[in-house]
């Protein structure tokens, strides 16, 4: 019984500590989410607040998930704002495009933030193949971009050195460049 009564307190322990540094980085995570929502279209139907809260959700539900300090936190944190902002543009482009049905353009005005969601998407798809050759490389671009840390809490939140982590930024753009140029 002992056991069960030890693995419950250090949940109820770890869950405190997670709402812990979800408050100590609330504003953080806010500039984090309305950066990220800077990159979607004109008008947003998603809000920093709203973000912020799904990703802590998400956070909240993984068990498995624990954090080294601070700057893994937010890195982690960006990294579900990240999904929840790619799944949010893939549904909004689904029902743009009829999920399926014949879509005609009646008016000659062009919608831009369909252009936007769009690009938002192939940047996700050109970090995906990032991702599979280099993961290495994926880490440091959803801290840096995504997150928006610097090369030293990048490197602090991945374990790496700065001047790897500024090698491994540099080569990750011109990856991601290429792949969205072709």
């Amino acid at each position: 019984m002992e056991a069960g009564a030890s693995s419950q307190d250090a949940n109820r322990a770890s869950a405190s500590l997670d709402d812990e540094l979800f408050a100590e980085t609330y504003d953080t995570l806010r500039r984090i989410a309305s950066r990220q929502l800077g990159r979607q279209s004109n008008k947003p139907s998603l809000n920093t607040t709203l973000i912020v809260h799904e990703a802590w959700l998400k956070l909240s539900r993984s068990n498995s998930e624990r954090y080294l300090d601070r700057s893994h936190y937010l890195a982690t944190a960006a990294r579900a704002m990240r999904q929840i902002l790619i799944d949010h543009a893939r549904r909004k482009l689904a029902v743009k495009h009829g999920a399926g049905a014949v879509h005609l353009q009646l008016d000659e005005g062009r919608d831009h933030s369909e252009e936007i969601d769009s690009r938002f998407l192939e940047l996700d798809d050109a970090l995906r193949a990032l991702g599979e050759q280099f993961p290495e490389l994926e880490s440091v671009v959803e801290c840096r971009f995504f997150s928006g840390l610097t090369a030293e809490e990048t490197a602090s939140a991945l374990g790496r050195s700065v001047r790897t982590v500024e090698r491994q930024w540099a080569r990750a753009r011109t990856y991601l460049a290429e792949i969205m140029e072709g």
